[in-house]
């Protein structure tokens, strides 16, 4: 046996894989969960490790909560964007969505005041691509960007303040105050001391409620055509 350095890494396990599960169980099975703990390699590669196991599913949580920021959210919110249009149906194969790796039904996001930087971004993101309801308390409000490239002859090095974000809808606004959630949820000290979680459980009760008024509904491709060389007559 080899002991842990560190305990974080498989308590935040325990963590998102009881998110997953519950989500699971509350919806039967129709919505999944990825949770994207910042927005840098790690959280790319989280986001990966869950998004590409979940998107078969009719709905989908993501959960930015306690969101480190960084510099990915662009291509996460570009995946999540994705709409199907269609459909490739291969001879030997299932059928695939085109684009592929697009959420077939409704997203809700989850966040809260521990997300900040491109976790600001991402959620404000979220709101103004209208990928579904933002739910939480209010991001951190901290997009000024650094760049840590200035080192001193110790090993340590300096950052400048040299980012900053518009947005269309509040301009510069996001700095200094974040963003907030379509539907403000408060978790309380005693929430987390009784191990509830109330921001969670409103993402499924919209999510569910997404899912019985407009329910993703599978194609029906009729007819296949008959694409054979046609028989050429003998007159």
């Amino acid at each position: 046996m080899k002991t842990l350095a560190s305990e974080f890494p498989a308590r935040y396990r325990e963590w998102v894989e009881t998110n997953r599960r519950i989500v699971h169980e509350r919806t039967k099975g129709r919505v999944g969960y990825v949770h994207i703990p910042n927005m840098g390699p790690h959280g790319y590669s989280e986001f990966h490790r869950y998004f590409l196991s979940e998107i078969d599913r009719e709905g989908l949580v993501v959960d930015v909560r306690f969101n480190g920021g960084g510099h990915v959210s662009e291509l996460i919110l570009e995946k999540l964007a994705r709409r199907r249009i269609a459909y490739n149906q291969s001879r030997w194969s299932n059928v695939q969505p085109y684009p592929v790796d697009s959420v077939a039904g409704p997203m809700v996001a989850i966040t809260n005041e521990y997300a900040g930087s491109d976790g600001d971004i991402f959620s404000h993101g979220f709101k103004l691509l209208k990928l579904g309801p933002l739910i939480g308390k209010r991001t951190w409000g901290g997009v000024i960007g650094i760049w840590p490239r200035h080192s001193l002859i110790d090993g340590s090095f300096t950052t400048q303040p040299e980012f900053s974000f518009w947005f269309k809808d509040v301009g510069w606004k996001v700095e200094n105050y974040g963003t907030d959630p379509d539907i403000e949820v408060e978790m309380r000290p005693q929430d987390f001391a009784a191990g509830r979680d109330p921001q969670m459980e409103r993402a499924l009760q919209e999510i569910n409620k997404a899912l019985r008024t407009n329910p993703p509904r599978p194609p029906d491709f009729g007819q296949r055509p008959d694409l054979s060389v046609p028989h050429l007559s003998k007159g």
